[in-house]
């Protein structure tokens, strides 16, 4: 039936984009770890940092399309 008037198809692209920026976060992470470990320039390891909070930012968003807040 969908969510609250979400189309079955519009919610499967919005399940599907989530998916990606999930891959996406986790190899910043695991980028942004390797960076450390070799110790790489902390000014480079702060503006993956602050591109990983974009995407969980997104992704956030995307989870509040799939899963309305239920009080409002």
């Amino acid at each position: 039936m969908g969510t609250k008037g979400m189309a079955d198809q519009e919610q499967a692209d919005v399940r599907l984009a989530l998916a990606r920026l999930r891959q996406e976060h986790e190899d910043y992470d695991v980028a942004i770890n390797a960076m450390i470990k070799v110790g790489a320039d902390a000014l480079r390891v702060q503006r993956m940092k602050k591109k990983k909070l974009v995407i969980k930012d997104k992704m956030t968003q995307l989870e509040d399309q799939i899963l309305p807040d239920i009080i409002a």
